[in-house]
């Protein structure tokens, strides 16, 4: 079996939608080893691991991440640049002692591209979060705009988009000194460092925007992570919410005890999972604030199979894992691809989207709109529901990537474009 290294930015999101990547292709009998220090890695699985002696530099790249100043929109540029260079000067070395067979690379870290490109080592790019690839009138991936197709919406996908690539010359500077140094065609952009064999995204065509000019070569899979049954009809004697921040930022009590309130004012029980990042006295807070049950951690599949909502920060796995199960949702952006991610949500008819700024009573009304139309929504989150399931999810990524690997050679969607809903 082969030996394959997993190249993705130290962002737990990302980590975990990883893992249960790995965990298929370690039941065909491939070795995975993830480029980060063992201690990210959470899989207990022989095949699946850490990378052993990873350089200092390296390390010193990743926990740049840890800190929530250095992921901020005006930082986030230098964050990426410094992780790209580490990688890109120490990952030539790394991937030749461990005689790596082929690489699972982020599309949010082009150094994977770059270094197997250089290498002639085959790799398949992979959409943790939306996907990169860039066409004309569609807003990138981080704009949190409306879909449209009059000249006022081209010229503000158009505009925002070069205010964007000024804010990240900083890291498209280290891309392109780095194609330059290994001698490969001028790159730049993240979408520049895509797969030529495959590139494979969770989502369907049926949450994204309408995209025309997507690659042969672009497969959207559903969700990577185990997809829970669907739930029977619900019968609350009240109605629940599941509320969460994520692990990025569960930290932030003022908007959950906001959250808290506003389902307290509402008539709505609500279950919140700050994942770790509320103290013991920020806890009792949320309690007195109107909060039902408050945990680090929930088992998110059952909680969210019995709520009728879910107030989040619109991450694309949660809000992937609430269609899946037909859960509308309040969604309330605050970084990265989030806003985007809300877009979405609006645009398909999956939930309402409100400021994170908003007062209780705001949220208090969305809240109340959302339980009154609840017919609308669940016949939409159906529909989408029906495509991520269909798409394939995990197990027909591996194959993917198990063929795009083993043989080099492009691996077309061709006839399976229908099935994946596009």
């Amino acid at each position: 079996m082969s030996h394959y290294a997993i190249i993705v930015p130290p962002l737990f999101s990302h980590i975990r939608a990883m893992e249960a990547l790995a965990l298929h292709l370690s039941g065909k009998g491939h070795r995975l080893t993830f480029i980060l220090h063992s201690s990210l890695v959470t899989c207990d699985n022989p095949r699946i691991g850490g990378c052993p002696s990873l350089p200092d530099s390296v390390q010193r790249a990743q926990q740049r991440f840890r800190s929530p100043a250095a992921r901020t929109f005006f930082r986030i540029a230098g964050t990426l640049a410094a992780h790209t260079d580490a990688l890109c000067h120490a990952l030539p070395g790394i991937l030749k002692r461990l005689q790596v067979d082929g690489a699972i690379v982020d599309q949010m870290e082009p150094a994977g591209g770059l270094v197997s490109e250089f290498l002639g080592l085959p790799f398949v790019s992979v959409a943790c979060a939306l996907p990169v690839n860039r066409e004309p009138d569609l807003p990138l991936p981080v704009m949190p705009f409306r879909y449209g197709e009059d000249n006022t919406a081209r010229r503000l996908y158009a505009g925002s988009e070069q205010v964007y690539d000024r804010l990240m010359q900083a890291h498209y500077r280290v891309i392109d000194a780095y194609s330059r140094r290994f001698g490969l065609p001028r790159k730049q952009r993240l979408d520049e460092c895509l797969s030529p064999l495959a590139q494979i995204a969770q989502g369907c065509a049926t949450f994204d925007f309408p995209r025309r000019e997507l690659p042969d070569n672009f497969h959207y899979i559903g969700t990577f992570q185990p997809l829970p049954e669907l739930p029977a009809r619900r019968r609350n004697d009240a109605p629940q919410a599941f509320a969460t921040l994520g692990t990025l930022q569960g930290h932030q009590y003022s908007l959950l005890r906001t959250l808290a309130r506003a389902c307290h004012l509402a008539g709505v029980n609500v279950t919140i999972a700050h994942c770790d990042g509320l103290s013991p006295a920020q806890v009792d807070g949320l309690y007195r604030n109107g909060a039902a049950q408050v945990e680090s951690f929930v088992p998110q599949h059952e909680v969210l199979r019995q709520a009728d909502m879910m107030l989040c920060h619109a991450g694309l796995n949660t809000v992937l894992e609430a269609i899946s199960v037909r859960c509308p949702s309040i969604v309330m952006p605050v970084a990265f691809d989030q806003p985007a991610v809300a877009a979405r949500v609006v645009y398909h008819g999956l939930g309402r989207k409100v400021s994170r700024l908003a007062s209780a009573s705001t949220i208090a009304s969305q809240i109340t709109a959302l339980l009154n139309e609840g017919s609308d929504y669940h016949q939409r989150l159906a529909q989408v529901s029906q495509a991520i399931r269909q798409a394939g999810g995990a197990a027909r990524a591996a194959n993917l990537i198990e063929q795009a690997l083993d043989t080099g050679r492009p691996v077309n969607a061709g006839a399976t474009r229908a099935w994946n809903g596009i």
